[in-house]
C-alpha cells in the first residue's frame, strides 16, 4: 500500500464501466491512449468469442485466464505492500536514507510513460506483448533492487519496476475488456480488488519476517520466481482470447506520436525535478528549471483545460484525484521509516501499523457505491479529504515519546477509509462527466494526475526531509531500538513531510466542493 495504492474496485453494485474507470495500484483504467478505454463506454467489447461464453469467470472457458491474471495481481499487490515494510532497512543498509523518497517516486515516474506506451501498443497489436514485456521488466527491476550495492542502483531497479508496472496496468484491463463479456467484468474487477485486501494484511507480516530472518534483499529477489506459475496459466489463454488487434480486417490504428512525446516529456521532466530536489545547492536550480520546462507543457497537454485552476466539473475531478493520491501516498511512504528509526519498531510491526488500511479503504469504496448516497457524493468526497488530512496530521504525533504508537494504526485506518470514499468517487464522476468518445482520454488524464502528483509530492517531501537532517535518521536505529524513544534531532525532518501533506489534503477538501458544474439560476 506504499509504492502502489490499494484498490478501490471493491464497489459492489457499480456498473462495469464505473468499476474500470481508474482505480489505484494495479487496478487502473484501461488504455491511456486518448482513445476510448477498453471496457468503458464506446470501447470495443472484445473478440466475437466472448459472445459464446457460458458460465462465470471460473467457468471452463475462462478458468485458466481468470486464475492467471488474478494471481498476477495478487503477487504485484503483495510486492507493493512488502516493499514499504522492507524499504527502511534497505535504505539504512545502503546509506541511502536521504534518497528514501526517490525509491518510491522513481516507480511512478517511469510508469507515467509506460502507461501511455502500453495503451498504444495494446490498441495496435493486442495486450499480450505489453503484458509479457511488463512482467519481464517488473521482475528485472526487482532483481536489480534486490542485488543493489548502492542506493542509486536500488532506485534504478525501482524505475525499471515502474516501466513494467505501467505496461501491466493497462494491458490487464485490455485483456478484461476483450476476453470477458460485459456481464462478467464486474466479477473479475471485484476479484482484482479482493487480491489487494489479503496482501495488505499478510504482506507486512511476511515481508517483516523475511527481512528480519533472511534480510531485506529476499523480499525483492524472491518474488520474480513466484510469477512463473501465474504467467504459465495466463499467457496461453490471453494468446487464444485477446491477442492481436480487435478487428484483424480493419487497418491498424496509427501511433499517436504526440501523446508519446508528451508522456516522455512528463516522465523526463519529473525525473529531472527529482534529481534537482535531491541536490539542495544553488546550481540545482538549473536542472529544476529544465525539468519544469519539460513537465509543465506536457502536463497541460495531457490534462483537461482548467485542471490546474480547479475549474468546476471534470477539471476539478482530475485535480482532486492527484491531490488526494499524492498527499496520502507521500505521507504513507515515510510512516514505516518513522516508526522504525524513531520509535524502534521492527519492520514487521511498522508494516502492520498500516495493514488495517487495506480493509478500511475497501469499506470506504463500498460505502460510496450505495445508490442512496449518490446525491451526497460531493459531501462524501469533502468528508473523505478531511479524514485524510486528519490522519496525515496525526501520524507525526508519535514522535512525542509519550504518545502510543498504535495511534498511527488508528489514524491510518480512518485515512484509508477517506481515501476509499474519494478515489472511488473520482472514478465514478469522471465517467459521469465524460462523453463516451472522450472516456479514454479523460481516464488517462486521471491516471496521469494520480502518478504525477505522487512523483512531485514525494520529491518535495524528500527534499524537505533531507534538508532538515532526516538523512541521519537511518543511523539512529540501534539506539532507538534500545531506548524506545524518538530522536529529537529528527522530529522536524519528519514533521516537514507530514504537516505540508496534511495541508495539501485540506486544499483537496476545497477542490472537492467544485466537482459539479454550477447550475444556472
Amino acid at each position: 500500500m506504499t509504492a502502489l495504492e490499494p484498490p478501490d474496485a471493491a464497489r459492489a453494485g457499480e456498473p462495469p464501466a464505473e468499476q474500470a474507470a481508474g482505480v489505484p495500484g494495479i487496478v487502473k483504467t484501461a488504455t491511456a491512449t486518448g482513445t476510448p478505454a477498453t471496457g468503458t463506454p464506446g470501447a470495443a467489447t472484445g473478440t466475437p468469442a466472448t459472445a459464446t461464453l457460458t458460465g462465470g469467470v471460473l467457468g471452463r472457458s475462462l478458468r485458466a485466464l481468470s486464475v492467471g491474471i488474478v494471481s498476477v495481481v495478487l503477487l504485484i499487490a503483495f510486492e507493493a505492500t512488502a516493499v514499504g515494510t522492507a524499504m527502511p532497512v534497505a535504505a539504512r543498509e545502503l546509506d541511502g536514507v536521504p534518497l528514501y523518497a526517490f525509491a518510491f517516486s522513481a516507480f511512478f515516474t517511469t510508469s507515467l510513460f509506460a502507461m501511455v506506451l502500453s495503451g498504444q501498443w495494446a490498441d495496435r497489436r493486442g495486450p499480450l506483448g505489453p503484458l509479457t514485456a511488463g512482467i519481464t521488466a517488473f521482475g528485472l527491476g526487482l532483481l536489480l533492487s534486490g542485488t543493489a550495492a548502492t542506493m542509486w542502483w536500488f532506485i534504478a531497479g525501482r524505475a525499471v519496476q515502474g516501466l513494467g508496472g505501467g505496461l501491466v496496468i493497462v494491458a490487464l484491463y485490455v485483456v478484461v475488456g476483450r476476453a470477458y463479456p460485459e456481464h462478467l467484468r464486474p466479477t473479475i474487477m471485484a476479484a482484482f480488488a479482493a487480491s489487494w485486501v489479503i496482501p495488505s494484511v499478510v504482506g507486512p507480516l511476511a515481508a517483516g519476517t523475511v527481512t528480519e530472518q533472511l534480510g531485506w534483499r529476499w523480499v525483492f529477489v524472491g518474488i520474480p520466481a513466484l510469477v512463473v506459475v501465474p504467467l504459465a496459466l495466463a499467457l496461453p489463454a490471453i494468446r487464444r482470447r485477446a491477442s492481436g488487434p480487435v478487428d484483424p480486417q480493419a487497418p491498424v490504428p496509427a501511433l499517436d506520436r504526440r501523446r508519446i512525446r508528451l508522456a516522455f516529456g512528463i516522465s523526463l521532466g519529473a525525473a529531472v525535478l527529482q534529481y534537482a530536489a535531491q541536490d539542495l545547492r544553488w546550481f540545482s536550480l538549473v536542472p529544476a528549471a529544465a525539468g519544469a520546462a519539460l513537465l509543465v507543457p506536457a502536463a497541460l497537454g495531457l490534462m483537461p483545460r482548467g485542471t490546474f485552476r480547479a475549474a468546476r466539473g471534470l477539471p476539478s475531478v482530475v485535480l482532486l484525484r492527484g491531490v488526494a493520491a499524492g498527499s496520502f501516498i507521500a505521507a504513507e511512504s515515510f510512516v514505516p521509516l518513522m516508526l522504525v528509526t524513531q520509535r524502534g519498531l521492527s519492520p514487521t510491526l511498522a508494516g502492520l501499523s498500516l495493514a488495517v488500511g487495506g480493509a478500511t479503504w475497501a469499506l470506504g469504496s463500498f460505502v460510496q457505491s450505495r445508490p442512496r448516497l449518490e446525491a451526497y457524493r460531493e459531501r462524501l468526497t469533502v468528508a473523505g479529504m478531511v479524514l485524510v488530512a486528519t490522519a496525515v496530521a496525526t501520524a507525526p504525533s508519535v514522535l512525542i515519546p509519550s504518545v502510543p504508537v498504535w495511534i498511527v494504526a488508528v489514524a491510518w485506518a480512518w485515512g484509508c477509509f477517506g481515501m476509499g470514499l474519494v478515489i472511488s468517487s473520482t472514478s465514478v464522476l469522471l465517467l459521469k462527466l465524460s462523453p463516451p468518445a472522450e472516456a479514454g482520454t479523460n481516464s488517462a488524464a486521471l491516471q496521469i494526475s494520480d502518478g504525477l502528483s505522487n512523483v512531485l509530492l514525494l520529491a518535495a517531501g524528500g527534499a524537505a526531509f533531507a534538508a532538515l537532517g532526516g538523512g541521519a535518521a537511518g543511523g539512529h536505529g540501534a539506539a532507538v531500538a534500545q531506548a524506545g524513544v524518538a530522536g529529537a534531532g529528527h522530529t522536524a525532518a519528519f514533521a516537514a513531510v507530514f504537516l505540508p501533506m496534511a495541508a495539501v489534503a485540506l486544499i483537496g477538501a476545497w477542490v472537492a466542493t467544485r466537482l459539479h458544474e454550477r447550475r444556472p439560476a
